[in-house]
């Protein structure tokens, strides 16, 4: 099985366990693919927010720290939250659980040497979101 196998079967095994979270991997992707500057404008806006150790230990290989909704919500804004979550047809609160459950793996799996590569990134996410969306 692939790495990209790998981060389906698991958020979609998520998405199965945490029901109310149904759009949490789709989330994920419109996140990362949207915000200013890609992944590495992301991973800096939770580094500016204070969370910066949550945010490297994803990139790293060591163990993911945690992130709570309200800290994804704290790092992202309730506006930019709010309009994703209405893209795919969650509440706010919805989007902040999805995100807190399945960024650090994303995350992580989208940087497997420890490091953020622009082009790795993109073509995983791609890869990703055709075996998701068909």
């Amino acid at each position: 099985m692939g790495l990209l196998d790998q981060i389906l079967a698991g958020a979609l095994g998520q998405r199965q366990q945490a029901g109310s979270q149904g759009g949490a991997l789709e989330l994920v992707m419109q996140l990362v693919n949207s915000y200013p500057g890609g992944l590495p404008g992301l991973l800096q806006a939770f580094t500016q927010s204070g969370l910066g150790q949550q945010a490297q230990s994803w990139v790293s290989t060591g163990q993911n720290l945690p992130i709570s909704p309200e800290q994804i919500t704290a790092a992202l804004g309730g506006g930019q939250l709010q309009n994703l979550a209405r893209q795919l047809g969650m509440s706010q609160d919805q989007a902040a659980g999805g995100l807190a459950d399945l960024l650090p793996q994303v995350v992580d799996h989208l940087t497997p040497n420890g490091a953020v590569q622009g082009d790795a990134v993109e073509q995983g996410l791609s890869l990703l979101r055709s075996k998701l969306m068909g």
